[in-house]
């Protein structure tokens, strides 16, 4: 496989899985349930290319890491930005930044997974 084929490839799957579409093929969402408990709830398996989703027990735990690592990354460099931009007080810092580190996780969920999702296939394509 040729370079620009692989760097192709790795865009179109990252691409995919950030647009919480199946990684290997595109052709089904990764969340396909309506509603509040859709939100939360991945298909296990692509429904054209039969991918599944899920390939081991715990297998999201690296999506837990990105999620954690973002909100990590976004609160804290948050908090110094507003800090030396503004001066603003720790205390109001914490009224900024604890809600956000409580909903924001929650928000990006469905992308976390599909990141996770569309690195793994990159590493491990038959899954």
């Amino acid at each position: 496989m040729s370079p620009d084929t692989a760097w192709a490839r790795a865009a179109r799957a990252i691409a995919r899985a950030l647009t919480l579409r199946c990684p290997r093929c595109g052709g089904t969402p990764l969340f396909p349930y309506p509603g509040l408990r859709g939100w939360f709830r991945m298909a296990p398996a692509c429904a054209l290319c039969g991918l599944r989703y899920e390939r081991a027990q715990g297998y999201w735990v690296g999506a837990i890491y990105l999620n954690y690592t973002a909100t990590a990354v976004i609160a804290i460099g948050g908090y110094f930005l507003l800090w030396t931009r503004t001066g603003l007080s720790t205390g109001w810092q914490l009224a900024i930044w604890m809600p956000f580190c409580v909903v924001f996780p929650l928000v990006f969920f469905r992308c976390s997974r599909g990141l996770w999702l569309g690195l793994e296939f990159l590493l491990n394509p038959e899954g």
